[in-house]
């Protein structure tokens, strides 16, 4: 596979770890809209391989406009801002999110639902690896996109504000569910938890994708670390879960929290026992040999 396919593929996997492109999620409106989505996605993949090939910091807006064919102001119109040219699934993140933390999830807790999420959007991922016609070094771009970020600073500032953003999002969605306001510090920590979720399926994607497993092996290995994070947060969560599913009432939410707190408490205290007789216990089996 010639370098420009592998960086295209590159590209996708980095818009498939959050989900689906937003001009496939829907066609909406007619060619002219369609038109100004395929020029926007023109514009930030072209960006993306000039800045994969030679470095964020050493091109400018002006160049990536004059590759595109455009002007730099045209260029502005669709991107704020430079770091937005590689950072633009925001819009689509936001919808997955409020999609995840829908009142209409089935039965399912709050994290249940995010957990999904981020697990379709992996099997997506995977299934263009399974499809074949990916190798080492598409392998590789993917790596380096996810390096030229964690190495830019102004990159890693921009996606830091990307998940802020992100968090509240998720606060306004489980604050209307739970009938509470979305600066108390419940759906905020709880948001924050959630959106987690999405950083777990990043990191486990990139360290499984570098590994030279197969895909479907790394695909389960994926998958399996997001819902051992989803179980480890769920557990923590389940008394704003029961009032964001009508199980309880505001007063009750700050009752349930104590009551785990202190059943949180006795268990570390069975923990800490539990071990002070297991060294009592090899202590004097020690003194008997």
């Amino acid at each position: 596979m010639d370098r420009e396919r592998a960086a295209e593929w590159a590209i996708q996997v980095l818009r498939d770890r959050i989900g689906r492109p937003i001009e496939q999620a829907a066609e909406i409106g007619g060619l002219r809209e369609r038109k100004k989505r395929q020029t926007r996605q023109m514009i930030s993949d072209t960006a993306t391989l000039l800045f994969l090939e030679r470095g964020f910091d050493k091109v400018r807006v002006a160049e990536v406009a004059e590759a595109c064919g455009v002007s730099e102001k045209t260029v502005f119109n669709y991107f704020p801002t430079k770091e937005s040219l590689v950072l633009d699934q925001e819009e689509n993140m936001a919808a997955q999110v409020r999609r995840a933390l829908t009142p209409d999830a089935g039965g399912r807790s709050l994290v249940d639902g995010a957990v999904e999420v981020v697990v379709d959007n992996v099997r997506n991922l995977f299934a263009r690896l399974e499809e074949g016609h990916v190798g080492a070094q598409e392998v590789d771009l993917f790596r380096r996109f996810i390096e030229m970020i964690d190495g830019t600073p102004a990159l890693r500032a921009a996606q830091r504000d990307l998940m802020d953003r992100l968090v509240q999002v998720a606060a306004h969605a489980l604050a209307e569910r739970a009938g509470v306001s979305p600066d108390d510090p419940e759906p905020q920590m709880a948001a924050t938890a959630i959106l987690g979720l999405w950083a777990v399926g990043l990191r486990a994607t990139e360290r499984h994708t570098t590994k030279g497993l197969p895909p479907a092996q790394a695909r389960d290995a994926v998958i399996a670390e997001v819902r051992r994070a989803g179980r480890l947060i769920d557990t923590g969560l389940w008394c704003f879960g029961a009032i964001a599913q009508g199980g309880v009432q505001r007063e009750q939410l700050r009752l349930a929290a104590q009551s785990v707190d202190g059943a949180r408490r006795q268990v570390i205290a069975a923990i800490r026992h539990a071990r002070a007789a297991w060294r009592q216990v090899k202590s004097e089996a020690a003194r008997h040999h």
